[in-house]
């Protein structure tokens, strides 16, 4: 004990001697400012430019003659000062002293044509070509990307066996197919799978003949030249029939005078930040598409009449969240420590994620005592999705299967309720049901299928869950003994595929558990159960639970 408070004295004694050496350097050194004018490339006034202490909150916005001050900043220190203003370059001068006045910062010009032809930078850290690789430099980043949905968009074979009509090893052919079906098209599929190629030819880009950074899918560059999107002034929407890059603005330049853009206004390279790119306009133009008047891709939609929406939770705010990263670039490139809350994740959070996909609905079971049955009540809340649960490719489904065993641990019979569609797999029939936009093909009557840009298909029935709402779902089977005690079993489950199509084509992904509920309970022993004026008294909330 007497060692312990020895050392717990001296370290205290040295916490005290360093925040007397911190205080008394500040003191040494006063509080400065520093002033200046910003301007734009014509050496106009820039007017309402930011102006940013850089990796700081410490920031000013320019007046009507382009001038700015500021203050707090330690005397002495050299920082660097940027200034942003959009559709411009970020502007920058290093190794300012404070204080200092009479700064000029000269915003960077951006040129408004998109050059077709362009050679895209590949977002891999090629180690022929170090200085044009993404990942050379900004490998934090690259990483979660590489791992993400986006990267692979272009080599899925999922994506594939649909498209050419194939078994997962393109060993097989297994209709439908978009190229079975149209053998002398190259559909517009790669507007948004592989949207550097499509850039230039969207109408004719076949995604089997991808060479180069193409396969790369939505690469790093390609997101950040996107500088604007269009969107149908009537309806908020990207026109149905025009996806990815045909909403797209792109900034693609001309010889060397290059520019990226990004979320942060304060990097000094050729960047200027895009606060798009933080909105769930973003998104729209590759997650809101109708084939031939088919609405495949509804999550932007979705969204937009949501309460997210309303409420300002951007489609980025879930799906690249910040995660406590503090730089973006190496370290040993030039990498700056900031704030991790400033730097959005680029993982793209989706299937993969077994927690974030958990976490979109919450399951709540309820048993009561009917007249003559045991009644199972389900409420199901989308509490996590901003968009429709399940969104995007229509094949995407959730399944719900609802039993109850006796103490014997056999099923009892279900008497009423839904039960789990046919083309449910291994839980067709069972008591439950499927949550689904179900398309169907009117000339022969199929349904569900994938085949949605046949021009024979509409949706047929659509039975998702919207955001922040709630399906209710009932269902009666017969009473065990008065009191035996029961088990009640619900479990819900994500299929990214309908299982006879997933089988056919050697498709092997398991079905991703997404919430499960078991309750043991005793049925009470009711004489008078089953009259009318008894059941009113005694029939709901009338078992109790067993604690385990």
């Amino acid at each position: 004990m007497k060692t312990i408070t020895i050392f717990s004295a001296f370290w205290f004694g040295i916490t005290i001697l360093g925040a007397a050496l911190l205080t008394s350097a500040a003191l040494s050194f006063p509080a400065a400012e520093i002033s200046g004018v910003v301007l734009l490339p014509d050496g106009q006034a820039a007017v309402n430019a930011r102006v940013r202490i850089q990796t700081t909150d410490n920031l000013a916005y320019t007046t009507q003659d382009g001038s700015f001050s500021l203050g707090g900043l330690q005397s002495g220190t050299p920082l660097t000062v940027t200034a942003w203003l959009e559709n411009y370059k970020i502007g920058y001068i290093k190794g300012v002293i404070p204080p200092a006045n009479n700064l000029t910062l000269t915003l960077g010009s951006i040129d408004p044509v998109d050059h077709p032809g362009y050679q895209w930078w590949t977002s891999f850290p090629d180690p022929l070509a170090p200085s044009m690789g993404c990942g050379h430099c900004m490998y934090p980043s690259y990483t979660e990307w590489q791992h993400s949905a986006h990267s692979q968009s272009a080599t899925d074979p999922r994506f594939f066996s649909i498209y050419n009509g194939t078994n997962l090893s393109a060993t097989q052919t297994i209709s439908p197919g978009f190229k079975l079906d149209n053998p002398s098209t190259s559909g517009i599929c790669a507007a948004c799978h592989a949207p550097g190629a499509a850039a230039d030819a969207p109408y004719t880009t076949d995604m089997n003949t991808l060479t180069g950074v193409s396969q790369q899918g939505v690469f790093c560059e390609f997101c950040h030249k996107i500088g604007g999107v269009y969107l149908d002034p009537l309806t908020g929407l990207p026109q149905p029939d025009k996806p990815g890059v045909l909403s797209l603005r792109l900034f693609r330049p001309q010889g060397a005078d290059n520019v990226f853009f990004g979320t942060l206004d304060d990097v000094t390279r050729r960047v200027s930040a895009m606060p798009l790119e933080q909105e769930s306009e973003f998104c729209a133009p590759c997650h809101q598409f109708s084939f031939q008047g088919v609405p495949v891709f509804e999550s932007y939609h979705e969204w937009l009449d949501s309460p997210y929406a309303a409420a300002g939770v951007e489609c980025q705010d879930c799906h690249q969240p910040a995660d406590n990263g503090s730089t973006f670039v190496l370290p040993e490139k030039g990498g700056l420590l900031r704030d991790p809350a400033t730097l959005p994740s680029h993982k793209d959070l989706s299937l993969k994620d077994t927690h974030f996909m958990t976490s979109t609905v919450a399951v709540t079971s309820t048993l009561s005592a009917g007249r003559s049955t045991l009644n199972v009540q389900i409420q199901i809340k989308n509490i996590g999705a901003g968009h429709h649960v399940p969104t995007d490719y229509p094949g995407r489904h959730l399944l719900l299967t609802v039993q109850v065993f006796n103490q014997d641990g056999q099923p009892l019979t279900q008497l009423g309720g839904s039960q789990v569609p046919a083309w449910g797999g291994a839980q067709a029939g069972l008591p439950g049901k499927a949550f689904a936009k179900v398309v169907k093909d009117t000339a022969t009557g199929a349904a569900p299928v994938v085949s949605y840009w046949r021009p024979t298909t509409q949706v047929d029935q659509d039975t998702r869950i919207p955001a922040m709402s709630t399906d209710v779902s009932n269902y009666f089977f017969t009473p065990p003994q008065p009191g035996a005690i029961v088990t009640a079993t619900a479990r819900l489950v994500f299929r990214r595929m309908y299982q006879s199509e997933m089988t056919s084509r050697d498709w092997l992904d398991p079905d991703i558990p997404i919430a499960q509920q078991v309750k043991s309970f005793a049925y009470p022993a009711m004489q008078a159960v089953f009259l009318p004026y008894v059941q009113r008294s005694v029939g709901k909330n009338n078992i109790r639970e067993v604690t385990p």
